[in-house]
């Protein structure tokens, strides 16, 4: 049996659960005995994503309900919402670890081990390959919440690069450039920062409605234009509810036609429409004479 786009979202968000879960266990280890505070940094913002991907769980959840008497729409509307708070968890970690990098660059500390650099290539890997596998599935499932997601694996990614420069340069340079390890930190807050603005403004469009949508308005005037009766297609406006979409359509028909026609023509349109384009939850379809 074929997974909806819903399914398909959750069962990604438990992987990104279980991997940010040991993730986030590795690098408090490694950061501990390692005396390397990017890596602690690293944890910190590992941590913060076990919770923001718990919450992402539970709105991809909640939006999947049906359609009932106090939501004709359905609850899609709450998957950006959860974006938002999201993108609140990645500010507050990054301004924890900028926070934590400024005091730690003017306290003198031991230099990382060189081992930490190991733990730090693995994790590299594992988690630009997470934020591949999420944004794919974010893509096939039109879902912002998983989106930001994804983002959050990238960010860590970056997190740890950032840590690994910082920790060779350490290492390299020796005695007095033990502070290279925490500009590293302070630098990936701010492309934490960064990358929160890029998720924070698709979710605020989605909520206002925005017009982002010329693609499936070209798909739709195609689809409805290969419908008998249907002459041609005249307003289109397209709004986006968690991972579907609800269309309003003004379809041009012969004005010659009685209204018990026309009525047919829209619901075989309508059919059509949510048949070749699958994403499509509620179409309104209003019949314009010729």
């Amino acid at each position: 049996m074929t997974m909806t786009h819903e399914q398909t979202a959750i069962k990604t968000t438990y992987f990104s659960i279980v991997g940010n879960t040991l993730l986030a266990i590795i690098k408090w280890l490694a950061g501990f005995f390692g005396n390397s505070y990017a890596l602690i940094a690293d944890a910190i913002e590992s941590t913060t994503d076990i919770f923001s991907s718990l919450l992402v769980l539970f709105g991809l959840k909640y939006t999947s309900k049906p359609a009932d008497k106090n939501h004709p729409y359905g609850h899609g509307r709450a998957e950006p919402l959860i974006t938002f708070i999201v993108v609140g968890f990645l500010i507050t970690s990054a301004t924890i670890i900028a926070y934590e990098s400024i005091k730690n660059i003017n306290n003198p500390h031991e230099l990382p081990k060189a081992w930490t650099l190991l733990i730090l290539g693995i994790i590299i890997l594992w988690k630009e390959t997470s934020f591949r596998v999420v944004m794919k599935k974010s893509k096939e499932t039109n879902s912002s919440s998983l989106k930001a997601d994804a983002w959050h694996h990238r960010s860590d990614a970056i997190t740890s690069l950032a840590a690994f420069v910082g920790i060779s340069i350490a290492l390299i340079l020796g005695k007095g450039h033990e502070s290279a390890d925490d500009w590293a930190a302070l630098f990936a807050s701010f492309f934490i920062l960064y990358n929160s603005y890029l998720i924070f403004r698709p979710a605020l469009g989605e909520i206002m409605d925005e017009h982002t949508h010329d693609d499936l308005v070209e798909n739709i005037r195609k689809v409805s234009a290969n419908v008998p009766g249907i002459l041609d297609t005249e307003k289109c406006f397209v709004r986006k509810t968690g991972m579907r979409y609800h269309v309003d359509l003004h379809a041009i028909v012969d004005g010659n036609k009685t209204v018990k026609e026309g009525h047919d023509l829209a619901h075989k349109l309508k059919s059509t429409l949510q048949q070749e384009i699958p994403q499509l939850e509620h179409v309104l379809i209003h019949i314009e004479p010729n």
